[in-house]
């Protein structure tokens, strides 16, 4: 939570440079959502309630349903000639584990057929990511910090304006400890290169499942 996760996604709706037709899903919350100025200043056309068209492309939608359920009102339109996409992103919440929404792309035929997952990047907040991976918790309760780092296949470290090169290092050294596959790189105020974060064919099912063999069980 408070990692600047809106603020990137706000940045993707705005942007023209990456030239891609991306669909945003919000599955948050809702305590800070897309950004209502933004949303007036860019919004294109109503599809229905919960998906705006933005004016580069891009599609906003809040998940208040299931996930399944949005991907394939997405996938109808495709095939139906009436949606364009080159790219779904799903924003969770920073309270989420992400394994379920990674476990969609396996487990569910009608969402195999049309979409892959390509990568779980983790943005977090560099100052304070340390207090929530030492969050205690009660026996048999996932600390949702811990799996958000070990699920990553990259990690941005936001917030570097906020803490000091010790701090950086510590916290680097920690992550990279817990997660050393993951890519990781530094930014203020959630800036990075679309290209970091799109299009990177970084999940690996194999690895996954080598680190939680339960990750295909879809009974438990």
């Amino acid at each position: 939570l408070g990692s600047g996760k809106t603020t990137l996604v706000n940045h993707i709706l705005s942007s023209t440079s990456h030239g891609l037709k991306i669909a945003i899903i919000e599955n948050e919350f809702g305590d800070v959502g897309i950004d209502d100025v933004l949303l007036k200043k860019n919004t294109k056309t109503h599809i229905e309630e919960e998906i705006i068209e933005m004016m580069n492309g891009c599609i906003c939608c809040t998940v208040r349903q299931d996930l399944v359920v949005v991907l394939k009102k997405f996938s109808d339109r495709i095939k139906a000639g009436t949606l364009k996409l080159d790219y779904v992103l799903i924003e969770t919440t920073g309270m989420a584990d992400p394994a379920p929404v990674a476990q969609t792309f396996f487990v569910e035929d009608s969402v195999q057929e049309n979409f892959k997952l390509d990568g779980i990047v983790t943005l977090i907040d560099t100052k304070h990511v340390e207090q929530h991976l030492d969050d205690p918790r009660p026996e048999g309760q996932e600390n949702e910090a811990i799996e958000q780092v070990a699920f990553a296949d990259r990690m941005i470290l936001n917030k570097m304006d906020l803490v000091s090169a010790n701090d950086v290092k510590r916290v680097t050294k920690r992550l990279k400890s817990m997660n050393p596959s993951a890519e990781i790189i530094h930014t203020t105020l959630s800036v990075v290169d679309v290209s970091y974060v799109l299009n990177i064919g970084a999940f690996d099912l194999k690895k996954t499942v080598a680190m939680d063999s339960e990750f295909l069980n879809t009974e438990n």
